[in-house]
């Protein structure tokens, strides 16, 4: 139907809140709209137990979505942007970011514990080479095993003592309204720099479905694009080796200057011994060269072997 907007996503509640935020911003602006949420499953909902390398990477939870949008059996599709790999289907786009929500990481425990307050050795549960590198490098005494699910499921194994700690995104726990309050201990993103994409939702369309994109557009936000889009250029310096190697950027505007971009970068071995970081100063006709160039200087820092 010409005035109906089909809202494909994953079917965690996270996804399915995310999905909603998203809907409720449509019916806000276009209150006659016709939508529909369509729950799918991809293959990264589905292999729960398996290591994300082994089963392809960050595209593991977008390869289903963006087939139903090629097949037209949805028209958007929502992401959790840090979900989205380097490169993209050619006939699709990201049209549209929604207001990036915090990009924190939290570490939880079951008493509100810190980092340096957890005992020597202590087991921490987390699949992301990224968070686990950062850990390391600040404790290399602790023990790090594999450790996926949706939020509620790794929060119920913390609580079963299936490990001491394990570390979520901010974002996810404001969106499903978790008290995390009392069990949490938020890192500030210098402590831990996060996921390229982290807090902020994507919503993906056909590049040629003019009547989706006339509706999705105003929903963007721009200082989010702008910070996120210069976070997926220093990601596009390392083609396919960003599941494995712990990479991470955040790009925010200056509070002086709105222009220029605060940006940080940092890639690091996964053992967390061998760790560059850096953060600079840029502007959006700049971007593309200089955080190109932070890639590199980066890379050289570490050991182009990090990819191995």
């Amino acid at each position: 139907m010409e005035n109906t907007i089909n809202i494909g996503t994953r079917a965690s509640n996270l996804a399915l809140a995310q999905a909603t935020i998203v809907q409720n911003t449509l019916l806000t602006l276009f209150p006659n709209l016709e939508t529909r949420i369509v729950k799918i499953k991809t293959t990264g909902d589905i292999r729960r137990e398996d290591n994300l390398a082994d089963i392809g990477g960050k595209g593991v939870f977008i390869k289903e979505l963006e087939e139903q949008l090629l097949a037209k059996e949805i028209d958007i599709a929502v992401h959790s942007m840090k979900d989205m790999p380097a490169q993209s289907h050619p006939d699709l786009c990201i049209a549209t970011m929604l207001k990036r929500e915090a990009p924190n990481d939290v570490l939880l425990t079951k008493n509100g514990s810190t980092l340096s307050e957890l005992k020597e050795g202590a087991v921490i549960g987390t699949s992301s080479p990224r968070r686990a590198a950062q850990l390391l490098a600040i404790r290399p005494d602790l023990t790090i095993i594999p450790f996926r699910g949706n939020v509620g499921t790794r929060i119920q194994k913390l609580h079963n003592n299936d490990v001491d700690a394990t570390l979520l995104a901010l974002a996810g726990l404001r969106r499903l309204d978790i008290d995390y309050a009392r069990i949490a201990h938020p890192f500030e993103t210098h402590d831990m720099v996060p996921a390229i994409g982290q807090g902020a939702i994507g919503i993906q369309c056909r590049a040629s479905d003019t009547h989706t994109l006339d509706h999705i557009t105003p929903l963007d936000d721009p200082d989010t694009s702008t910070c996120v889009c210069a976070e997926r250029i220093f990601l596009q310096q390392f083609g396919n080796g960003s599941c494995n190697t712990p990479i991470a950027a955040l790009a925010q505007l200056t509070e002086e200057d709105t222009t220029l971009i605060r940006f940080t970068g940092l890639i690091a071995s996964t053992d967390g011994t061998r760790l560059a970081r850096e953060t600079i100063q840029t502007n959006s006709k700049d971007a593309k060269h200089d955080i190109s160039m932070l890639a590199a200087k980066l890379l050289r820092e570490v050991g182009e072997d990090v990819f191995e």
